[in-house]
């Protein structure tokens, strides 16, 4: 597909935002070359924010509420909010158009994520999005205009924004399978090195996240096959 059709179809997005640190030079290069190989670069504005002095998760949070914010000031009917470590693979343009398609017919969705992680996953009629119980990561997603109104009126209660919106989780939806990943590089975050350095230990987010969508997409399958398995070992032992 050339570069004006991919344009056209990321149309749908009414305004899509980048949110990126001001010291992060490095970030926001790669970003824009990730956006440039979905056909994307044009329609993204980069919203330039420092480092909060005291507590990232509060300037985390603060900073995806101004892109929220902005949205709705900008009178869009959808928001897509990114952030600058975003990393696209398994992108299609045919999976982007049914996705869009969904959204369209479904005047109920409230969430829409590129990539998350999941605590449960269920198919709809539509084979390229998957209603899920959302659990965690919020660096790809777009909000209904609905959805965003009521988001923008809960001020910092010192819990991360993800945690936030895990607890509004209604009509949350992915693209199946997802394109939006985060990279490996270092995050800002001061209160998640000890995780991200978990994380490193099992291929980084980007393979724990395949794996996340993989299991809950498969669970039963995958669950019978463990008791089989263990069956079969008792058997044997006795």
């Amino acid at each position: 597909m050339n570069p004006d059709s991919l344009l056209n179809q990321w149309a749908f997005f009414d305004k899509i935002f980048c949110i990126s640190v001001d010291a992060r030079k490095d970030r926001r290069q790669d970003a824009r070359r990730q956006f440039d190989k979905v056909g994307l670069l044009e329609r993204v504005e980069f919203v330039i924010v420092k480092k909060h002095p005291d507590n990232c998760e509060q300037g985390i949070y603060e900073a995806h509420m101004s892109c929220i914010r902005r949205g709705i000031e900008a009178d869009a009917a959808n928001i897509a909010i990114f952030e600058d470590d975003i990393l696209f693979e398994r992108f299609s343009p045919a999976r982007l158009e049914r996705c869009i398609d969904f959204l369209t017919i479904q005047n109920d969705w409230q969430v829409l994520f590129f990539g998350c992680l999941v605590s449960g996953s269920q198919a709809t009629a539509n084979e390229s999005v998957r209603q899920v119980k959302y659990r965690s990561l919020a660096h790809a997603y777009v909000l209904n205009r609905g959805f965003a109104e009521v988001l923008v009126q809960k001020s910092w209660q010192d819990i991360p924004f993800d945690t936030m919106l895990s607890a509004c989780n209604r009509n949350c939806h992915m693209i199946y399978p997802a394109i939006a990943f985060q990279s490996d590089s270092v995050t800002d975050n001061m209160n998640c090195l000890r995780l991200e350095k978990f994380r490193r230990m099992f291929g980084g987010l980007r393979r724990i996240q395949k794996w996340n969508e993989r299991y809950h997409c498969h669970k039963t399958i995958i669950i019978a096959i463990h008791v089989v398995v263990l069956a079969l070992i008792i058997l044997w032992i006795i």
